[in-house]
């Protein structure tokens, strides 16, 4: 850490560290265990005041770090995998607090960006923001053809500080891998690249751009969500023009209820969209807080914010897929094998072990109702047991699980007696079907049928090339048969010699005994 600002920062959050009491917990690390001593010369051993509890106390810390910091606290939120669970829930209620940036700059960006005039692009420009967060901020604004938009436009300099704080993450990670226990079976800085590449791919407006097309075309003429358009010929890498949406936010239940809403239709809803995305389209937004929702009565999501999306692997889908149906079936040992033949824990892991210990996480989940099981819960509770095996982190296994939840947690707010495996069975069965079956892998060879078929011209060059290669590996192969036969003949040969030799001693030895 030579750079003099890195060094100035750092001082700066080890003094809003003891300012919130959490100066114990520095000294409680490996590093500093010889030097509580030094407590005595914290204002905070002297001051007689209540911080709260350890999850409250490193989020006010975040919140006064700053933008980034309570970002990076929102990501953590979601592992609850590697955090304890007072700490994981206080995080939940991280919330930005950042003041919007002026009219002025706003302005000077879009224009820059667009290489027009405010006057030139819109026929109307809302001054106030509707919305300001960490990374961006939200105006109203009308077209000239008389359609409302809304305009999102990145922060001024957000990437400069960002790489600044980024950096200071990784070198903060290194240090406590160094020389915290603790912080190398977290994965400290496997966590910071983890959020650097969410961060960094929320910086990219044209990119959230493409999420929310493909997602539109996904659910296009869906009764179940929609997705505003983009105005692509104004949305550019720092400003994004999209279609304004009405609805009421899916938090204010109230609301819904005064409006009547139908609240088991928006929960099967809500559960029915999340695997339609998983196992139909590959495709799932990553970001489905309550933030980013809106209800259209009586019974049809809206959702905005696309910066954050997941997708799974082919083999991944697979392997989900099986867990889930082999979780609810109570096939301990299929879950353990599925996650070694998917490489998410190492292949030496034994299974008889792995399947204990899942088994003993998971029967006393399962002796609730299933309406009452917590499928979110049960995938986390299982990444934790596999953690003890050793379990590789899975970015896309994340934010599948931080998914679910969100959506469990909605579903489950907005009707308690949601029974998420009641709704989920038929879209996994439905897509076994589909993916695994004998039909479905005759109908993906045909698929593939044309691509093979231009290279049927080259078989039988190297169908010869392969025959030429074996024959040689033939001759090879005799000739190194006969040298080994060779080789022995010629050790059976002096083994026989020495055989005859030590007979022959010890007869001479034994002569001279007996005739002496």
């Amino acid at each position: 850490m030579k750079h003099p600002k890195l060094i100035l920062r750092l001082l700066n959050i080890n003094w809003v560290l003891i300012t919130h009491g959490l100066d114990d917990l520095i000294l409680k690390t490996h590093l500093f265990r010889p030097l509580r001593f030094l407590a005595i010369f914290s204002p905070n051993f002297w001051r007689k005041k209540e911080f709260g509890t350890r999850g409250e106390r490193i989020r006010r810390t975040l919140e006064d770090l700053g933008p980034i910091y309570v970002k990076f606290g929102q990501a953590l939120s979601t592992r609850k995998d590697i955090l304890p669970d007072d700490i994981a829930d206080e995080l939940v209620k991280l919330q930005d607090k950042v003041p919007p940036f002026s009219d002025q700059q706003a302005r000077e960006v879009i224009e820059q960006e667009l290489g027009m005039s405010i006057a030139t692009a819109f026929a109307e420009f809302s001054s106030s923001p509707l919305a300001s967060a960490s990374v961006a901020q939200v105006h109203a604004a009308v077209l000239h053809s008389g359609e409302q938009v809304i305009v999102k436009v990145l922060r001024p300099d957000v990437e400069k500080w960002i790489h600044s704080d980024i950096g200071l993450l990784y070198e903060l990670a290194y240090f406590a891998e160094k020389f915290w226990t603790e912080a190398k079976r977290l994965h400290a800085k496997e966590i910071v690249a983890e959020f650097e590449k969410t961060l960094l791919d929320e910086l990219d407006l044209v990119r959230e751009a493409g999420n929310a097309t493909k997602l539109r075309r996904n659910f296009e003429n869906s009764d179940a969500l929609y997705v505003p358009a983009i105005h692509w010929e104004f949305t550019r890498r720092k400003v994004l023009v999209m279609e304004r949406i009405y609805g009421i936010p899916v938090g204010n239940i109230e609301e819904l209820r005064v409006a009547g809403a139908d609240f088991k239709l928006l929960a099967e809803r809500g559960v029915e969209i999340f695997f339609t995305q998983v196992f139909r389209d590959n495709f799932f937004h990553a970001d489905m807080h309550p933030g980013n929702i809106f209800v259209e009565l009586p019974g049809k999501y809206i959702a905005v914010d696309f910066g954050i999306v997941g997708t799974l692997s082919s083999s991944d889908q697979r392997y989900l897929a099986e867990n889930l149906l082999a979780f609810f079936n109570r096939d301990y040992r299929r879950v353990a094998e599925m996650h070694i033949q998917s490489g998410w824990v190492p292949a030496h892991t034994r299974v008889e072990e792995f399947e204990s210990a899942i088994r003993s996480v998971c029967e006393p989940i399962f002796d609730k109702p299933l309406k009452d099981i917590s499928f979110g819960l049960l995938l986390l509770r299982l990444f934790q047991t596999a953690r003890r095996f050793d379990m590789e982190v899975q970015p896309q296994l994340v934010l599948l699980q931080k998914t679910l939840l969100n959506i469990e947690g909605l579903g489950r707010q907005l009707y308690p007696d949601l029974d998420l495996w009641q709704t989920a069975k038929p879209f996994l069965e439905a897509w076994f079907k589909e993916r695994v079956s004998p039909k479905a892998k005759i109908q993906q060879a045909l698929k593939k049928f044309p691509e093979l078929a231009e290279h049927f011209p080259e078989i039988p060059t190297l169908l010869f090339q392969v025959l030429d290669d074996a024959a040689h590996t033939s001759q090879r192969a005799t000739a190194h048969h006969q040298q080994l036969d060779r080789l022995r003949e010629e050790m059976q040969s002096n083994h026989k010699g020495t055989l005859y030799a030590l007979l022959a001693s010890a007869t001479m030895i034994s002569a001279a005994i007996f005739f002496n």
